[in-house]
């Protein structure tokens, strides 16, 4: 419908909001097929797309419905997802790869690198350090680590973005043992 397009450009809510409470499950729906059944990343990437929507709602140019225009946002959201499990993958297997090349320390440097990466979490702010503790160590999805913490699931997704480029900074000398120490506990 080619006033709905004009309205969201507008910034009308309303319209957004219908558009949302229309197509919200049957994308959901959709998207678990780009999501291997998974019913939590699913619904992650539909709220990603209309999060964009209505960030990028300006320049929408949308030839033929609005809800063609989402299916394909989340086709592509999908495209996406699949690419970045690629290379999470390949740069996985490259770790696993550069730790069985790896010239192993003496068991004494396990306890020194238990200590520095305490003290590189305690230089985290109070919140992204408790996500990141909560996601790491106690293998919390996002989505469960948002509503235990009253949080949406972009504000775990940033928060955890932060604190790993925090750590990877602050442990850049210690990646592969870290990588070992983690594989080890």
């Amino acid at each position: 419908m080619e006033n709905e397009a004009t309205a969201l450009r507008n910034g009308d809510e309303a319209v957004y909001d219908a558009v949302f409470r229309r197509l919200y499950a049957p994308l959901c729906h959709y998207a678990t097929s780009l999501t291997d059944g998974d019913p939590d990343e699913a619904e992650d990437l539909v709220q990603q797309v209309f999060v964009k929507l209505w960030e990028r709602r300006t320049q929408l140019d949308v030839e033929f419905s609005i809800k063609a225009y989402l299916y394909k946002m989340v086709y592509n959201a999908g495209l996406n997802r699949i690419r970045h499990q690629q290379i999470k993958h390949k740069y996985q297997q490259f770790n696993a790869l550069q730790l069985e090349n790896a010239h192993l320390e003496p068991e004494d440097t396990a306890p020194e690198l238990r200590e520095r990466l305490q003290q590189a979490l305690e230089t985290l702010p109070p919140q992204c350090r408790n996500i990141f503790e909560l996601s790491r160590f106690e293998a919390l999805k996002y989505r469960e680590i948002a509503d235990q913490l009253n949080l949406s699931v972009k504000t775990v997704e940033t928060q955890m973005g932060k604190a790993l480029r925090l750590l990877r900074t602050q442990l850049a000398d210690y990646l592969i043992s870290l990588l070992l120490l983690f594989k080890l506990l």
